[in-house]
C-alpha cells in the first residue's frame, strides 16, 4: 500500500489488525458500490441481496461482546451505506439530497466527508451494472476481516484464561460457522415477500393449496399418515419428544421414523424425491447394532433368523443394505454425550452434510455441563439445551427419553407427569408423543406366530402439541423384526415375510 493510502487510513480512523499490516480491504471497490448505488439507485437491492443491511450478521452478536468490523471497511463508507439502506427501509426516493438530509440528521454529514465527497462518488461510476460481482468481492474481503477479528479475539481469550477449554472451544465454532452466514442470503424478509414469494411457495399459494387438499404437512413426514395429520409433520426448529418405559419399543419407532424420512418420506408433497438428512446420536448402541436392526427391519428377517440359518434370499438382504448405505443418514455412536459436545458435532453434520432432522437416543443418558446434586436441575440444563439447538440450526430435534416407575403403578396411559426426572422436558417440548402398549399382557406373545403375522396392538399418544391437536394414533408392533406399522393403513406389503 503506497504513503497516499496510508495516509487516508490514519485519517479516516481505521481500525488496523494485532500486527502493523491493515486488514483486507479495497477503498476503490467500496467507492465503485456507493457510487453505483447514487447513479442507479434501483442497484440497492442487488447490494442488500448479497451484503444484507447496514449491519447485516452483525446486527445479532450479543451486546455484551465487541462487535466484528463492518461490512465497508472505511467508517465513512459503512456510515454512506447505512444512509442508503435507511431511505429504502422508509420508501424514500435515492439521490443526493436525500442522502445528505439523512446523513445530517445523524449529524454524520462532515464526518463522511461532506456533500463534496457525496459527489465525488457519484461520479465515480459511468454505469451498475457490474454490482452484483462487486459486492460478492466486498463480502468476501468483510468475511477475511472477520476470521481475523476471530483469530485475535480468541488469541486474547486464550491468554486471558477467564474460561474453560471446552467453553473456548464453543465459542469459536460458533463464531466461525456465523462468520460462514455471510455467504448465505439475508433470512430477513418484509412481509410482502413473504406473502407472495412465488419462488419458493408464498403464504397465500401455501394456504390455497391446504384449502384444495393439496397439502396436509408442513414439516418433515413422518411416514405415519396419522401422526402427520395430527402434528402435521416435523417442523424446523421444534423438539419433539418420544417417550415410553423401557422395552416398549421406542428405539426401534425412532429407527423406523429415520428410515421413513431418509427413504421415503418427502418434506412436502410438491418434492416427492427429496430424501431428508438425518443426523442419529446413539447414547445406548453402536452404530453397528443400530445398522444391524436397520437392514433387519428393512430386508424382513430377524437376527435370530440369520443365526438359526433361516434366510430364504441372500439377495433381499444385501438389496436392504444396499439401499440403506445410499440413504444419508449419519450416526454418532458417543456414550455420556454432553450438551456442548452435541451443539459441535451436530453444527459440523448440518456444516458437512446439511442434515434436516436430529434423533437423540437418548436424553437421560447425557450428561450435564457440570455435576450437580439435584439431577432434575441438570436434566433441566439438558433439555433447554437440545431446544435451544433446534432452534439455532432450525431443524426438528426427536429425542427420546423414558418415563418414571409412577406409570407401571397406575397400570393406566402415560402423562406428562410421568416424564422422569423432569418437567422441563414438558416446558421445552413442542411436542410430547407417548409409545404405550400393555407389556405385562403381551409378554408371552412376542415371540408367538400371532405377534410375527399379526403384530401387538400399541399406541402413539400425543399428549402435547404446541402447534396443532392432540390424539393418538393406533399402531401394530412387530417385535421379530422391531417395526411399527399404522394400525389404520396396514396391507399385506406391512406384514412381515
Amino acid at each position: 500500500m503506497d504513503d497516499k493510502n496510508r495516509n487516508t487510513n490514519k485519517q479516516a480512523g481505521v481500525p488496523r489488525m494485532g500486527d502493523d499490516r491493515p486488514p483486507p480491504h479495497d477503498y476503490d471497490l467500496e467507492r465503485s458500490i456507493l457510487g453505483a448505488i447514487l447513479y442507479e439507485p434501483e442497484s440497492l437491492e442487488y447490494a442488500l441481496d448479497i451484503l444484507g443491511s447496514a449491519a447485516g450478521y452483525f446486527e445479532r452478536q450479543p451486546r455484551d461482546q465487541q462487535p466484528p468490523p463492518p461490512i465497508f471497511h472505511r467508517p465513512a463508507h459503512q456510515r454512506i451505506y447505512s444512509a442508503l439502506c435507511d431511505l429504502i427501509a422508509k420508501d424514500t426516493n435515492i439521490d443526493l439530497v436525500t442522502l445528505k438530509n439523512a446523513l445530517q440528521a445523524k449529524e454524520q454529514l462532515e464526518d463522511v466527508g461532506g456533500m463534496e465527497y457525496l459527489a465525488e462518488l457519484a461520479d465515480s461510476v459511468a454505469t451498475a451494472a457490474n454490482i452484483e460481482a462487486w459486492c460478492v468481492m466486498l463480502r468476501d474481503l468483510s468475511i477475511l476481516r472477520n476470521l481475523i477479528h476471530t483469530c485475535e479475539s480468541v488469541k486474547e481469550k486464550c491468554h486471558s484464561n477467564n474460561q474453560s477449554v471446552e467453553e473456548l472451544l464453543d465459542e469459536v465454532e460458533r463464531d466461525i460457522l456465523g462468520i460462514g452466514s455471510l455467504n448465505k442470503k439475508p433470512s430477513t424478509q418484509p412481509l410482502s415477500q413473504v406473502i407472495k414469494n412465488e419462488e419458493d411457495g408464498g403464504a397465500i399459494q401455501y394456504l390455497m393449496r391446504l384449502i384444495n387438499k393439496d397439502e396436509t404437512v408442513t414439516g418433515i413426514s413422518t411416514g405415519f399418515g396419522e401422526l402427520d395429520k395430527l402434528i402435521t409433520g416435523l417442523k424446523p426448529g421444534e423438539m419433539f419428544v418420544l417417550a415410553a418405559r423401557p422395552s416398549i419399543g421406542k428405539t426401534s419407532f425412532a429407527l423406523n421414523l429415520m428410515t421413513n424420512i431418509a427413504l421415503r418420506a418427502a418434506s412436502n408433497p410438491e418434492k416427492q424425491q427429496k430424501r431428508c438428512a438425518v443426523g442419529f446420536f446413539s447414547l445406548e448402541m453402536t452404530a453397528r447394532q443400530l445398522a444391524v436392526r436397520l437392514i433387519c427391519t428393512e430386508s424382513g428377517f430377524s437376527e435370530r433368523e440369520m443365526l438359526d440359518g433361516k434366510v430364504t434370499s441372500v439377495t433381499r438382504l444385501t438389496g436392504a443394505a444396499s439401499k440403506l448405505a445410499q440413504a444419508p443418514i449419519f450416526i454418532d455412536p458417543t456414550p455420556s454425550l454432553k450438551v456442548r459436545e452435541l451443539r459441535s458435532k451436530a453444527r459440523k453434520m448440518k456444516s458437512q452434510h446439511d442434515i434436516d432432522i436430529i434423533f437423540i437416543d437418548y436424553l437421560q443418558l447425557m450428561k450435564a455441563e457440570t455435576r450437580s446434586d439435584n439431577r432434575q436441575e441438570e436434566v433441566s440444563a439438558i433439555s433447554s439445551g437440545i431446544k435451544s439447538l433446534a432452534k439455532e440450526l432450525n431443524i426438528p430435534i426427536v429425542v427420546l427419553a423414558q418415563l418414571n416407575r409412577e406409570v407401571e403403578k397406575t397400570h393406566g396411559e402415560p402423562r406428562l407427569s410421568h416424564l422422569r426426572e423432569s418437567g422441563a422436558i414438558e416446558q421445552d417440548a413442542d411436542v410430547v408423543a407417548f409409545l404405550h402398549r400393555d407389556k405385562e399382557k403381551q409378554k408371552e406373545m412376542e415371540n408367538s406366530e400371532q405377534a410375527t403375522m399379526e403384530g401387538l396392538e400399541a399406541k402413539l399418544i400425543i399428549e402435547k402439541n404446541r402447534n396443532g391437536s392432540i390424539g393418538y394414533i393406533d399402531l401394530l408392533f412387530f417385535p421379530r423384526l422391531t417395526k411399527f406399522t399404522s394400525k389404520s393403513r396396514i396391507d399385506d406389503a406391512d406384514v412381515p415375510r
